[in-house]
């Protein structure tokens, strides 16, 4: 009940936002949502980022809607929280998310994505998707992660480990809180990388990084 009021309240905000836009002759809205086969049994937190961009779409101004995955830099929830995990325990018990596909992105290829989309009118109108360099697990991103920091890392594979346990296991041992974590957590279940590549046809200036320059670039502005 909770979740579905969250939903409806959402959907409410992305109503009246492009309604107030329309109203204030807004000629186009740029949209930062989130990557994942729709076809697929998204998570809850994927699935209604992408309605909203149905729903801003929906009030006659056009949306350039741009899907990206994890976004490598300061900042970034879900990027704080694989830099947590790994600066923090030596040895991980790891779910079997950990092992599942994702395609990150440097903080500093979306905001080329975004300022492009500003000057680029075929972009009006699109769904596209954007990611990094590599496609890689978790678990891979997590063992990169350490090798930059020179830490040394075990990672030990269990069979399950149910959303709700991982959540907490995460919340417990990251400054995130269990309500942020848990819905994060059901979205690594899915697997999330670019399925067509619109981006590379309609941005050919844009080359993106890979996932080891990307966290270096983060580390280096952490510093």
């Amino acid at each position: 009940t909770e979740r579905k009021g969250y939903r409806e309240q959402e959907q409410r905000a992305d109503r009246k936002f492009a309604s107030a836009a329309r109203a204030a002759g807004v000629k186009r809205i740029i949209y930062l949502g989130a990557l994942g086969d729709p076809k697929t049994d998204l998570a809850p937190h994927l699935r209604s980022r992408q309605e909203a961009g149905a729903e801003l779409a929906n009030h006659g101004i056009p949306v350039t809607e741009l899907r990206a995955a994890i976004i490598v830099g300061s900042g970034s929830i879900s990027f704080e929280m694989i830099r947590t995990l790994t600066e923090r325990l030596p040895v991980m018990i790891c779910p079997r998310w950990v092992y599942q596909r994702v395609q990150p992105i440097s903080i500093d290829d979306v905001l080329a994505y975004l300022l492009e989309s500003l000057d680029t009118p075929e972009s009006e109108g699109k769904v596209i998707e954007i990611g990094g360099k590599d496609i890689l697990p978790y678990a891979e991103m997590m063992t990169i992660y350490a090798e930059l920091r020179d830490l040394k890392r075990w990672l030990i594979p269990v069979p399950v480990l149910t959303p709700g346990l991982s959540s907490h296991w995460v919340h417990w041992i990251t400054p995130v809180q269990a309500s942020v974590t848990r819905p994060l957590v059901e979205g690594l279940k899915n697997e999330i990388i670019v399925l067509y590549q619109d981006a590379k046809k309609i941005f050919p200036g844009i080359q993106t990084i890979s996932y080891r320059e990307a966290v270096q670039r983060a580390l280096q502005k952490l510093d």
